[in-house]
């Protein structure tokens, strides 16, 4: 698997790949979110969810999903995942597209058609195809024992830490800190727009 360029180089370039020696909660992260897939102005034509495997050994994500509610809803949309990410590799999720602006996306590892929206939302990462059913408050899907990491963006009512990651437009992601590798269990400070 290889490492998505989707932020712009200036950006990547300040995001370069850092050893994996950050503050750790799970193996596998959610290391960039983009909402914006085919809205006008896009630069990509789909929204995507991309993972990092920040371990040393390879994960099988076999079964595994990547879920999406609305910031306020407890309604989950699930994207099941296949296959291994080995150590320091990304997994690149591609999810729906509003219309047919922006490039395309190198291949994907998964897909499925799950909107995102840029005002907020949230993404799990969830060690099955059960779909959640918390969200309702903070720390609510943090407490659920299969969710492997969570994000809550914009205006999410459930986030890890003391609040959401910011909201995004059609034209930012959410990017984790140090390249994916920073995991302080605080959404707010992990994740930054670019």
């Amino acid at each position: 698997m290889h490492r998505l360029r989707l932020l712009p180089l200036a950006v990547a370039a300040l995001l370069a790949v850092t050893p994996f020696a950050h503050a750790a909660t799970g193996s596998v992260v959610v290391s960039q979110v983009f909402a914006g897939g085919g809205n006008s102005g896009a630069p990509y034509a789909n929204d995507f969810v991309e993972l990092l495997n920040r371990s040393g050994t390879a994960v099988d994500v076999s079964g595994w999903t990547v879920q999406y509610a609305p910031a306020t809803s407890t309604s989950w949309q699930a994207t099941t995942l296949s296959g291994s990410i080995q150590p320091g590799h990304y997994y690149l999720v591609q999810l729906a597209s509003s219309a047919a602006v922006g490039a395309s996306l190198p291949a994907p590892d998964a897909t499925g058609t799950t909107n995102l929206a840029n005002t907020g939302g949230k993404i799990a990462l969830v060690h099955d195809g059960t779909a959640l059913a918390c969200g309702a408050t903070a720390g609510s899907c943090s407490a659920v024992s299969s969710v492997e990491d969570l994000v809550g963006y914009g205006g999410a009512s459930d986030y890890e830490g003391s609040g959401p990651a910011p909201a995004l437009s059609a034209t930012t992601a959410l990017a984790r800190d140090a390249s994916g590798c920073t995991d302080t269990g605080v959404n707010e400070a992990d994740f930054a727009t670019a």
